[in-house]
């Protein structure tokens, strides 16, 4: 089983309570962890706590914003106190602000960065102690959009460019530590995230205009997530047009430019 390594470990996982998160909790209870999830949505943390257990594991749901430090130093605390330390922390938690450049308000930049790449900081800086003291994983679940700009996603796009830059400075800083840093790239995946608006707030009716034929399922993706950061990879990119997209994003910013500004803007 891929992330057999992790019997016994303790996960804590940020914004835990659907889609990617929810199913990298499960995946990592089939492989032995006992698991807390955080999020904002004390009901969907419940439901997930259930699913872990149901696997034989014990799972605890710390409800958290990660976008407030002294919330996130308190959920650190309660993992350690109810689970006794911590392994591996995923920092998960995010959403998509869309939008062109001229149209968005600086608050909607403000709302993006405070929860994708400071509540990323948040996390990865209170979690740091508890992982120097198991050797364990910190992994960054970013996006194929930190290395591909599209049309109307600068402020996500933007939040995972720098979240890339966040975990390869980390993974630098803690070499030699015992602690290794994972950088995930996923393509599409299924998830709510774009039944999220641009206020943070979910909406059920909101349609996901992203192309369902490229979409992989969220427990297909929790499974090649859970093998990459067992493996302790440094960065790791799926899927098949997630590697596609990513290699142009990187070698052939010119070739990009041209089918966006030709083909993009009239999605």
């Amino acid at each position: 089983m891929a992330g057999e390594g992790f019997r016994d470990h303790v996960v804590w996982i940020t914004g835990g309570g659907s889609g990617i998160g929810a199913a990298m909790a499960v995946e990592f209870a089939r492989a032995g962890a006992d698991v807390a999830v955080s999020g904002r949505r004390a009901d969907r943390l419940d439901a997930v706590v259930a699913a872990i257990e149901a696997e034989g594991r014990r799972g605890l749901a710390v409800p958290c914003d990660v976008s407030d430090d002294a919330d996130v130093e308190r959920a650190v605390a309660e993992v350690i106190l109810a689970l006794g330390k911590i392994d591996v922390t995923v920092v998960n938690a995010g959403f998509s602000v869309m939008g062109t450049i001229e149209s968005l308000p600086i608050d909607a930049w403000r709302r993006q960065f405070d929860t994708n790449v400071f509540g990323a900081v948040s996390t990865i800086r209170h979690a740091l102690p508890a992982l120097r003291a198991t050797r364990g994983r910190i992994a960054l679940i970013a996006s194929v959009s930190a290395m591909l700009a599209t049309p109307k996603g600068g402020p996500y796009t933007a939040s995972k460019y720098a979240l890339r830059a966040i975990g390869q400075t980390l993974a630098i800083e803690l070499a030699g530590s015992g602690i290794t840093c994972t950088l995930i790239h996923p393509g599409f995946v299924a998830s709510e995230i774009a039944q999220v608006d641009n206020e943070g707030r979910f909406d059920a009716s909101r349609k996901d205009r992203r192309p369902a034929g490229l979409m992989w399922p969220a427990e297909r993706a929790a499974r090649v997530i859970v093998r990459a950061i067992a493996r302790r990879r440094r960065e790791y990119t799926f899927t098949v047009h997630g590697k596609i997209g990513g290699f142009f994003g990187r070698h052939t910013p010119g070739l990009v430019h041209f089918l966006a500004t030709r083909f993009g803007k009239r999605r």
